[in-house]
């Protein structure tokens, strides 16, 4: 059986989990740490984040304010920013930070960062991918040999979450580099300073990572358990 009643799944998902815990756990104790160290200039993120955008003449990107804790991101469809409130009306440094990352975001839009551009374009084969592929997985495993077409599709749509993820690693570092160095640069916050403000965002690429690491494993999983790898039973 797949999934929860399949000891193989554990055998190869519990690491993945333990890693994206402990991503989780350090993002937000990070995020916490800093978010009680506000910024010289007294700006708060979502000041930051319109000041970084109009000195690179992105006065068309749109910030908005919206609910939940670190639902911070950028929409290249209707080029909007949206901050969280710990982020968009704080002038803490982590918020700083975030809203600077996310800002950046907006620049490789503008600029027609590649990875960027190749990320968006798997975002609806992903959506499907990543619900479908256990579906048609479980399918194909119950209907054994005449399953082996389910099987196959099910692989392949979760191949494109592993891609995802793998092109979202450049994507978020990309970003991260990009706010380190234009929030100083744009006067947003001091050299001194910067550190402190991309603290965050390093360990919050951590989670990337570990969701990347995850999407990994649980390719594999479906490939041994296919018999793909390792000579095991279809």
């Amino acid at each position: 059986m797949l999934g929860f009643l399949d000891p193989l799944y554990w055998l190869f998902l519990l690491p993945a989990l333990a890693a994206a815990g402990l991503a989780t756990f350090v993002t937000r104790s990070t995020f916490h740490r800093y978010s009680k160290v506000s910024s010289e200039t007294g700006i708060t993120g979502k000041e930051a984040a319109r000041r970084l955008l109009d000195h690179h003449g992105l006065e068309n990107v749109k910030i908005e304010i919206v609910r939940g804790f670190l639902s911070d991101h950028y929409d290249p469809r209707s080029r909007t920013l949206r901050l969280s409130p710990a982020v968009g009306t704080g002038t803490s440094l982590s918020g700083i930070g975030v809203a600077c990352h996310e800002a950046g975001h907006a620049l490789q839009h503008a600029r027609r960062y590649a990875p960027l551009a190749a990320r968006s374009a798997l975002v609806p084969i992903t959506q499907f991918g990543s619900q479908g592929s256990y579906l048609f997985f479980m399918l194909g495993l119950l209907l054994g040999p005449a399953g082996q077409i389910l099987i196959r599709l099910a692989i392949l749509l979760f191949a494109s979450v592993v891609i995802f993820s793998l092109i979202t690693l450049p994507v978020e570092w990309n970003a991260t580099t990009r706010a380190k160095r234009l929030m100083v640069s744009a006067g947003i916050v001091t050299p001194e300073e910067r550190d402190q403000a991309a603290a965050v965002l390093n360990a919050a690429f951590l989670t990337y990572l570990a969701s990347a690491f995850t999407a990994v494993m649980t390719l594999i999983y479906f490939l041994v358990r296919a018999g793909v790898l390792g000579g095991g039973d279809e």
